[in-house]
């Protein structure tokens, strides 16, 4: 099976070189895709040195509006051209552990769609401090009562996907520009009948780097939730016409 792990990076120069090293350590085998977002840090460059040394990395480079959203369709399009049968996406900051990719793969013998989980028995938020974590509780919720779903982690980006939803949800279709391309996924992945499986992960948070985290990206994402269950509604997805 052709593998691409798509790893979104904006200032991740500290973490980057380490993450590749651990990612093909834990997944021989996979291929990786850095999307950068024109980081001033560097970051582009330490991908494209890794690249340069290594062919099982490819680097893809953003140079227009930056957005975890417009990073995320950016590398899910790349993937499927180059031909990917699954694809994983994972943050750069390591709060995503590679040791959990073989376990994400292997859920793809049993789901259409693999999900690193916070909230299920084995699995646990640690080190954000408890604003934080309230702020993610209380966002679950908030998601899971206004899309009507019964997944536990619906802000996880760690995730595996086979090439069939990714093709059914149409990338080049999707609307969020920021952090809620992972709901709008999600939602479209459960309301197009795939099957989602949750196994527990660890997230632990950054190290080492600077998080893009702030009041306007958890906003947007907190509005972006009612509009996706408006979408719901419409010919979008399958809706009345």
């Amino acid at each position: 099976m052709k593998i691409m792990i798509m790893v979104p990076t904006y200032n991740e120069a500290q973490n980057l070189e380490r993450l590749v090293s651990q990612i093909l350590s834990f997944a021989p085998g996979v291929d990786i895709l850095v999307v950068d977002d024109n980081s001033p840090d560097g970051t582009g460059r330490i991908a494209d040195e890794l690249a340069a040394r290594n062919p099982m990395v490819h680097v893809l480079h953003r140079t227009k509006i930056r957005g975890r959203g417009l990073a995320g369709i950016a590398g899910l399009r790349y993937a499927l051209n180059w031909g990917a049968e699954a694809v994983v996406e994972m943050d750069a900051d390591f709060s995503h552990d590679p040791k959990y990719l073989p376990a994400l793969l292997d859920g793809l013998n049993q789901a259409d769609v693999v999900l690193g989980s916070r909230f299920v028995p084995g699995g646990a938020d640690v080190g954000r401090g408890w604003m934080r974590h309230a702020v993610t509780v209380f966002a679950n919720w908030y998601i899971r009562m206004v899309l009507g779903i019964k997944i536990r982690d619906c802000t996880s980006g760690y995730r595996a996907f086979r090439r069939a939803v990714l093709e059914t949800v149409d990338v080049d279709t999707l609307i969020s520009r920021g952090p809620a391309i992972v709901q709008e996924i999600l939602y479209s992945s459960l309301l197009s009948g795939f099957r989602v499986k949750e196994i527990p992960i660890v997230f632990i948070d950054r190290q080492r780097g600077t998080s893009t985290f702030n009041f306007r990206i958890m906003y947007e994402g907190f509005v972006m939730i009612p509009v996706l269950r408006y979408l719901a509604r419409t010919e979008k997805w399958g809706g009345p016409k």
